[in-house]
């Protein structure tokens, strides 16, 4: 009797102790700079952060998404930090913020980060065995040309377009204003649009600097004024590895960092030469607009125009929270009336 009243007391000693132990979990992070990136100081402050909430990651760094998605899928990780492109086979609902077109403004963007950081959105963030625990912005992407004469749907066609593999959404973008697909990973696509082995590349802002996309442009190309996406890093952790609070918690750590995350993306923006910005013309948006909007349209729905089958990549509950966003915004647009709205 007094040996099991030793080890109970000898336990609840212990409680404490156990207690104020870190949750540990190894975290694969893709950035293409690898530990002095701006991506990977990201997760890393939001890491130090995470230790306040007593969970300890330990991130390993990789500069191939393909080997952090690979050593994640492995097991060699229990989360992953990489890009919403990749991100999206594991939550197509988040995975649809990078849908063309569909968040035109860093004010959209906060509009919509908000509303799905909030506990009454947890169920979207939860798809099979894996759950979204935190979101980052990336940037705006825009398209970088050789020829800056470039600036209408129709100067495309026939254009080669360096298009990231395994994303079906970019491919028929490109497909649908008659330019040429050039399958690229986010290792080369740079390297060929710098040798001009294409006519035009997808990328944030902070690429020009970072990827030396400014050699590409050279003196003849620039940087279309129009944000063709929404780039985010995600973080997706397996399902069993964080408590329904501690996900909730995680996500809204994250979205803490977003003012400071975006501050470093406008600044790379700006670096940007003015003269290398290329304007379109207020006049033109709409038709833009629209051109995007039938494109996500078809991607939501598996089927072009002419009744042809297509991928289904990006999720009807996404878009239409991010038609409601864009029409909180701008009320007036033809969008918001439409018949076949998001």
């Amino acid at each position: 009797m007094r040996l099991r009243s030793l080890t109970a007391a000898v336990c609840l000693g212990l409680a404490p102790f156990a207690q104020a132990q870190d949750k540990e979990i190894d975290m694969c992070v893709f950035d293409l700079i690898g530990s002095s990136g701006d991506q990977y100081a990201l997760v890393e402050n939001y890491a130090l952060d995470m230790r306040d909430e007593g969970i300890k990651f330990n991130l390993e760094p990789y500069t191939d998404e393909g080997v952090a998605m690979s050593a994640f899928s492995a097991g060699d990780c229990d989360a992953l930090a990489a890009t919403d492109l990749r991100i999206r086979r594991y939550n197509a609902f988040t995975g649809t913020l990078s849908a063309v077109g569909a968040i035109p403004t860093y004010e959209h963007l906060e509009m919509v980060l908000t509303a799905i950081n909030k506990p009454s959105a947890s169920k979207y963030m939860k798809e099979g065995n894996y759950e979204i625990a935190g979101i980052f912005p990336l940037g705006a992407a825009y398209l970088f040309v050789t020829d800056s004469d470039m600036d209408t749907v129709e100067d495309l066609a026939g254009k080669r377009i360096a298009t990231l593999k395994n994303n079906p959404d970019h491919e028929h973008m490109v497909n649908y204003v008659n330019a040429s697909v050039e399958p690229s990973a986010i290792t080369d696509f740079g390297g060929k649009f710098n040798n001009h082995s294409v006519d035009a590349a997808y990328a944030p802002g902070w690429a020009y600097e970072a990827l030396e996309l400014y050699r590409g442009v050279g003196d003849e190309g620039g940087v279309v004024d129009y944000p063709l996406g929404q780039l985010t890093m995600q973080i997706v952790v397996r399902d069993d590895v964080l408590t329904d609070e501690e996900a909730q918690t995680s996500r809204e750590v994250a979205m803490d960092h977003f003012d400071d995350a975006l501050d470093r993306l406008k600044e790379y923006e700006s670096d940007i030469p003015e003269e290398d910005w290329v304007r379109i013309p207020d006049s033109d948006i709409a038709d833009y607009q629209e051109m995007f909007r039938q494109n996500r349209i078809e991607l939501r729905d598996g089927v072009d125009a002419d009744g042809d089958e297509v991928p289904e990549v990006y999720n009807g509950e996404m878009l239409t929270l991010l038609r409601k966003v864009r029409c909180r915004i701008n009320p007036e647009a033809s969008e918001c009336t439409a018949p076949d709205r998001e």
